[in-house]
């Protein structure tokens, strides 16, 4: 069993129920009842609406998971490249402060995905049977 770093969820402060930093708002800890179904919503969230139509995904949420994992680094390295071309694609046809602030917001798209890819990594572990503990 491995130790991780974790805390105590709000909606279940009170009990030994604990899941680690990152572990997103909307998804029940596991072994809370209908966690599952919890965690294949927010999955299905992070993935183009087009995999809601897969039998499978719908069915099997480790699978579900490897999906929105791949997806969502995917839009890692979409964003990552997008900020590479930006200010040479835009230059000359916007003011530089527009730039700097498409910059900004790409920048921040992109830490946001960092933070999804966390979470959809936690619960594809926990789908696949790790046990987080708090840390004495």
């Amino acid at each position: 069993m491995t130790m991780t770093r974790s805390r105590p969820t709000d909606a279940f402060a009170g009990t030994a129920i604990y899941v680690p930093p990152g572990w997103p708002e909307a998804v029940r800890p596991p072994g809370t009842p209908d966690w599952e179904d919890t965690a294949a919503a927010f999955l299905l969230d992070c993935c183009p609406a087009d995999y809601r139509a897969y039998p499978v995904l719908r069915r099997h949420p480790v699978v579900l998971a490897r999906f929105a994992a791949d997806f969502v680094e995917s839009q890692i390295r979409a964003s990552r490249d997008s900020l590479g071309g930006l200010r040479a694609g835009l230059q000359g046809y916007v003011d530089p402060r527009v730039v700097q602030s498409a910059a900004d917001a790409c920048q921040e798209q992109e830490a946001s995905l960092v933070r999804t890819r966390r979470a959809v990594a936690l619960i594809e572990e926990a789908l696949r049977g790790k046990v987080f503990l708090r840390r004495l």
